[in-house]
């Protein structure tokens, strides 16, 4: 099979899962008890070694992206920011966290200014060819150069993922879920009893 077959199977397998009907009270895609999404390993903007553990104790919302995305990656940072804003004072709870799956373009800087305009707290990761390749696997995430007339862009799996404050995969959100459905999911997993499930 051929990487372009392989990341389409892959990429319609993930968003034929977060499109089900939802099997609890979330319009996303519970993902709690899954085996994947646990390792991070990755550079912020600075060069500073950055993992899941560093997040214990907060809800994250994931996504990888790059940063010359014409459309999806910015518009799901908007969102992401949005979303933060809505949830009020459990906002503070909330990480924003984006990975690159472009580290030959993002650099460091490249990706600081970049999501500076989205929000001054969102951190932005990036690592090496293989410590991409390693987190976009872990996550279930696909990606590829395609060649343009001056350049090249990257096709790659567009979800949202929430993370519990224990580091563990809760909710998976398709691109085109409204922001006031996300809040709701988000909030509902804040809440003790869920949080505990």
């Amino acid at each position: 099979m051929s990487f372009r077959l392989a990341t389409i199977a892959v990429s319609a397998m993930l968003l034929a899962a977060c499109s089900a009907p939802p099997a609890g009270p979330y319009t996303g895609t519970d993902l709690t008890g899954v085996s994947y999404g646990r390792s991070l390993d990755l550079e912020d903007t600075q060069g500073q070694p950055r993992g899941l553990g560093d997040f214990r104790g907060r809800y994250v919302l994931l996504s990888f992206g790059y940063t010359h995305c014409p459309e999806v990656c910015p518009t799901s940072l908007l969102k992401a920011s949005q979303i933060r804003r809505a949830l009020g004072e459990d906002g503070e709870r909330l990480q924003i966290v984006f990975v690159t799956v472009d580290p030959k373009r993002d650099t460091g800087e490249i990706l600081a200014q970049y999501v500076g305009a989205f929000g001054g707290d969102i951190v932005a990761l990036r690592g090496d060819d293989m410590q991409t390749r390693l987190a976009a696997q872990s996550f279930r995430v696909t990606y590829r150069e395609v060649p343009t007339s001056s350049s090249y862009a990257m096709d790659h799996t567009m979800v949202n993922y929430l993370i519990g404050p224990d580091g563990r995969l809760r909710l998976a959100f398709q691109y085109d879920q409204p922001v006031d459905a996300m809040v709701d999911d988000i909030r509902l997993a804040m809440t003790p009893a869920q949080a505990a499930g």
